[in-house]
């Protein structure tokens, strides 16, 4: 028995975000990788029982992630993971995206990072710097401030909910099939270019 979590559409067109993330890569993206993850959830949950089958909330799965059993916890941190990160990932891109964001978001990051300028460095050189696969991410705390963190593959900030309470608030893809296309191994281009298509309101 398989569970029902079904791909998100995107919410734009596949050029929408072109010319700084191609058309070509944001379908195989989306038809593909986002579906293996889709598919990859709903397995690992269908191993488990009508309990787990029948949930259909992936950041509540991930948020109580110890309580997914142990044989099945890897493959649920891999593709729950997958599939709620990249579900992020589309909305937080938009065309005629880019700029600063204003109000509270603006203030926290400025609060955390001294600046705007100095938070986008961070995020950056981080990011770009993450060995092998994984994401960089701009999340909320407890206390009401931002950071920022890495986390390696698909693995989502939502599992550190128990110790830290963090909630994922804009994610960077940098695995290779993020870019590849027409990126190639210029991970840097990439997230120079990403930063055009930020959309910052749904973010704040």
């Amino acid at each position: 028995c398989m569970a029902n979590f079904t791909l998100p559409p995107l919410p734009y067109s596949y050029d929408a975000l072109e010319p700084h993330i191609d058309a070509r890569t944001m379908e195989i993206h989306h038809t593909k990788h986002h579906q293996a993850y889709t598919d990859g959830l709903n397995k690992a949950l269908g191993n488990l029982g009508p309990e787990w089958q029948n949930k259909n909330d992936a950041v509540e799965i991930l948020k109580n992630i110890d309580s997914v059993p142990e044989n099945a916890r890897g493959a649920v941190i891999f593709h729950g993971g997958g599939y709620n990160n990249h579900a992020l990932f589309w909305n937080n891109m938009k065309k005629g995206g880019g700029g600063e964001p204003s109000g509270e978001l603006a203030d926290a990051i400025k609060k955390a990072f001294g600046s705007f300028a100095h938070f986008k460095t961070k995020f950056q050189t981080d990011t770009v710097a993450i060995q092998g696969s994984g994401w960089g991410w701009l999340v909320k705390d407890a206390s009401g401030s931002v950071q920022f963190i890495t986390m390696p593959n698909q693995t989502s900030p939502w599992t550190r909910w128990n110790k830290e309470k963090l909630t994922p608030l804009v994610g960077l893809d940098v695995w290779e099939h993020a870019y590849y296309l027409k990126y190639q191994n210029k991970r840097a281009d990439y997230v120079t270019a990403w930063w055009n298509v930020v959309n910052w309101d749904e973010a704040a």
